[in-house]
């Protein structure tokens, strides 16, 4: 096997700092696949063992390896001149936790090697990987055109994971707008409204820098991103941008749904408040009615008690039935 690349190294490079609680142990992880042109090298999680590895076989910059070892970066690329170092982020579902969240990517890349370094499972890379690894037909197809090439191919099946969450968030919202409108439980639709509008924020958050880092890998001017990638990375760009618009509109269906079930809250209780305005209505003349009646005091006419009585209650009855009748010509019932 061919010694691994080495980078012009400064005389007296930086000791790789570790992060706190790290410690330097075993061996690193490091999965490569090979061609006779190329080199693709992948460490999951990587640990201060692996950079350790990487500053020592590599030269590359502390300050990178410190963006490595932290998770908390921007999707940026630095450009050096031997080498360009990417950080990438992309959109991952959580189904544990029911949530979306940003996974980290970083990437080194010289003229004959590719580096991934992904600080979490980012679905399409271990599958690729493993395809590149075991059969000959992928490994030509992606690591017989340069370095660039083949990161264009990662980069692009990542990106295009994104389709498919972008699939569902559409599916679920408009599942919200039925359930809006079959009168479901208004809690659990609201509950479920605030889901989707955190989901597509988070979603927005990860994919606004990561355009800003297609348009900067178009104007990056190395020798492994040649003239005749720039269709290529003009195609990532061209998905970002794809990506942007529908979660732009899914921001705008989303507020429209929140709206729209607030109006149809708002309406179900003007009606519960229209019912209860007339009945109490309705029953205000009955009230006053029996209230002057009940007075312990002598009426004239009492003597004859059954009849009085009994054209009491036929006049409430007929007060009643008047009421109600005039209230549903008005459309009020």
């Amino acid at each position: 096997m061919k010694a691994i690349p080495r980078l012009r190294r400064r005389e007296h490079p930086r000791p790789t700092l570790p992060i706190p609680g790290e410690e330097a142990r075993g061996e690193p992880r490091v999965e490569v696949v090979e061609t006779h042109a190329l080199r693709w090298l992948n460490i999951d999680e990587p640990r201060l063992v692996d950079r350790t590895y990487l500053s020592e076989s590599f030269g590359f910059l502390e300050l990178d390896l410190e963006d490595v070892a932290s998770h908390n970066q921007r999707p940026k690329v630095d450009e050096y001149e031997e080498y360009l170092f990417l950080v990438m982020q992309f959109p991952r579902f959580d189904r544990e936790s029911g949530r979306l969240h940003a996974a980290e990517l970083d990437i080194f890349l010289g003229p004959d090697y590719v580096i991934t370094l992904p600080n979490e499972e980012i679905l399409p890379l271990p599958a690729l990987f493993e395809r590149a690894q075991t059969r000959e037909d992928v490994r030509e197809q992606l690591m017989t055109k340069g370095s660039g090439f083949l990161l264009y191919q990662i980069l692009d099946r990542c990106v295009d994971a994104s389709f498919p969450i972008l699939g569902q968030l559409g599916r679920r919202l408009h599942r919200l707008e039925d359930d809006i409108f079959e009168g479901g439980r208004s809690s659990e639709i609201v509950r479920d409204i605030s889901n989707a509008k955190q989901q597509i924020i988070n979603f927005r958050a990860v994919i606004r820098p990561q355009r800003a880092v297609f348009r900067s890998l178009e104007r990056a001017k190395q020798r492994y991103l040649t003239d005749d990638l720039d269709i290529y990375f003009d195609d990532l760009t061209d998905a970002s941008e794809r990506i942007w618009d529908v979660l732009e509109n899914f921001m705008e269906i989303v507020n429209g749904l929140e709206s729209t079930n607030e109006s149809v809250l708002s309406h179900q209780l003007n009606d519960v408040l229209r019912i209860l305005t007339a009945v109490t209505v309705i029953l205000l003349p009955l009230t006053l009615l029996t209230g002057f009646f009940g007075m312990n005091v002598d009426f004239p006419g009492q003597e004859h008690g059954a009849l009085y009585f009994w054209g009491i209650v036929v006049t409430m009855f007929a007060i009643l039935i008047g009421m109600v009748a005039f209230f549903r010509r008005r459309g009020w019932l």
